[in-house]
């Protein structure tokens, strides 16, 4: 089976440690955010997690516990983009996370990770022109250590409304128009731009539109193939395997405007002291009147079928 890490938070960013803990006791907790007494017991043991799939902003807290990571497979995703603390607060420097994003790919292998440059908006000082020298920048420090390039342009969910007004939807026009530059750039610098949920209107100049996150994925990144049960994406038009996420809403401290996981600053930071290194629970501990359901757990390798690529 697939754990996930990253749909809710940043679990390497900012709990790494417990993490840590987590893979060492053989096991974690996760509350449903929106049935909050029903809770799901995850066995953490690579006889039946297949791959463990990381999204993050800051992958170098996680490095000191590599090791516990070994038996496992692993897919990670590190966001890169162009923008400054006026957006990304609490996002380290781009040229160190682009050194961590070398030093990642080195430790798990090239099919193993993946740049996300997302999401994409446009403003008098992060403009089309902005963007495409960002992209190039990026896509050649890159060249080399990732195969996949994932973009997505901004969208306008009700918390990104409050938290970042003056966020504009990316015209139809600026999307073509910069979609099928990076596909070239991308081109040039060994990768394959994959749209993360934005239809195929790009598949014609080179896009791979079958999904940023897909069983293919996995399967290349542990070179084995999988017999995963069939699920749906997050959104309609997401074809991503995304399912088993261990990370909770309202927890990530990076406070970037477009986020889409967090409600407000306040909330993240009154659910961070929460957070106990020692807990199950990535926030809090068990409550009376929690419902236990430990998840049937199974590997989904096809008889340790080496998959040829």
């Amino acid at each position: 089976m697939i754990i996930n890490t990253g749909q809710r938070t940043d679990i390497p960013a900012f709990y790494a440690p417990w993490f840590a803990g987590r893979l060492k006791e053989g096991f974690v907790c996760v509350r449903n955010p929106y049935h909050p007494n029903q809770v799901s017991r995850y066995r953490l043991d690579p006889e039946v997690v297949d791959v463990i799939g990381f999204c993050t902003k800051n992958p170098a807290p996680m490095f000191p516990y590599m090791e516990l990571l070994k038996d496992y497979g692993q897919y990670w995703f590190v966001t890169i983009t162009p923008y400054g603390r006026d957006i990304e607060p609490n996002v380290p420097d781009k040229h160190q996370l682009l050194e961590d994003f070398k030093t990642l790919s080195e430790a798990v292998g090239i099919d193993a990770i993946g740049w996300r440059y997302d999401p994409i908006f446009i403003t008098d000082k992060y403009s089309v022109a902005y963007h495409l020298r960002a992209f190039e920048q990026i896509a050649s420090a890159l060249d080399g250590y990732t195969k996949t390039a994932v973009i997505s342009f901004i969208d306008l969910y009700p918390k990104v409304k409050r938290n970042f007004p003056e966020a504009k939807e990316v015209t139809p026009e600026q999307r073509l128009a910069l979609g099928k530059a990076f596909i070239k750039i991308a081109a040039a610098h060994g990768m394959t731009v994959k749209p993360c949920a934005e239809g195929d209107e790009l598949a014609p100049f080179g896009a791979d539109c079958s999904g940023c996150m897909t069983i293919s994925d996995y399967e290349k990144a542990i070179g084995k193939r999988l017999n995963a049960p069939k699920k749906k994406g997050a959104r309609a038009q997401c074809a991503c395997y995304l399912a088993c996420d261990i990370g909770a809403y309202n927890t990530c401290r990076h406070f970037c405007k477009y986020c889409y996981a967090n409600a407000d600053t306040s909330r993240v930071l009154e659910q961070s002291r929460l957070h106990d290194v020692n807990s199950p629970f990535l926030i809090g501990h068990y409550r009376e009147g929690d419902v236990i359901h430990d998840v049937p757990q199974t590997s989904w390798i096809d008889g340790q079928t080496v998959l040829l690529t």
